[in-house]
């Protein structure tokens, strides 16, 4: 089960945070290292520090070594571990509004 590969507790908490939503958006597309990164931000760099950890232990982001720099990279892994939570529950939605809708159709043909 996906719960075993990937603690998504960790992972949704740490989505939680908009600045740590923020840094995913931002390195997206590119790794970028954490001084860039927390030029973004009015936070010191030991702030943006501890994002990262909190994004490095959900398994939302890795950093790779490039001479002196640590570059962050997202890692899509725990993102498709959430997304595959999360359609199960699409799935159960999109039914219910289905029947929802089917039960509509049927009171204004009534009315």
């Amino acid at each position: 089960m996906v719960e075993q590969t990937y603690k998504l507790d960790a992972i949704f908490s740490s989505l939680s945070d908009p600045t740590r939503r923020d840094i995913l958006t931002r390195i997206s597309n590119q790794g970028m290292n954490v001084s860039t990164i927390a030029g973004h931000y009015t936070f010191s760099l030991a702030g943006i520090a501890k994002h990262l950890d909190v994004l490095e232990r959900a398994g939302l982001v890795r950093k790779i070594r490039q001479g002196k720099e640590q570059i962050v990279m997202i890692d899509p892994k725990a993102l498709a571990a959430a997304n595959e939570y999360l359609e199960v529950y699409r799935g159960l939605w999109e039914d219910r509004l289905g029947s929802l809708d089917k039960l509509m159709q049927k009171i204004e043909e009534r009315g």
